[in-house]
């Protein structure tokens, strides 16, 4: 199983499962951005961007540096490959029950003889 110790995975998927902050990641894979560059796309006040971003700060997902009024934005993505391989490890579980369910379904769909 993963080891949680370095990344808070309840605050990890809880800032994945908004979909303004998603968008905001993916838009910082790309590189930096302010506050304000990564409010723009959507309607939204630059209070509630400073929500999202403090979220996504929690869940180490963001890291802010100040250069005088402006707040620049950065994605550390370590804490998503810590989730992904959280969810990798269901991977499994999931395959062997769609192969039974598979198996299943095509035993039943043959025609009676």
């Amino acid at each position: 199983m993963v080891d949680d110790r370095h990344t808070n995975l309840d605050e990890v998927f809880h800032a994945l499962a908004d979909t303004t902050r998603r968008a905001m990641i993916a838009r910082l894979a790309s590189g930096e951005h302010t506050v304000g560059e990564l409010a723009r796309p959507f309607e939204m006040s630059l209070n509630a961007a400073v929500k999202h971003v403090k979220v996504l700060e929690r869940a180490g997902l963001l890291r802010r540096r100040v250069q005088g009024r402006a707040h620049f934005c950065s994605l550390d993505a370590r804490p998503l490959k810590e989730a992904a391989a959280f969810v990798r490890a269901y991977e499994g579980f999931w395959s062997d029950r769609l192969d039974a369910l598979d198996s299943l379904l095509r035993q039943t769909s043959r025609p009676e003889s």
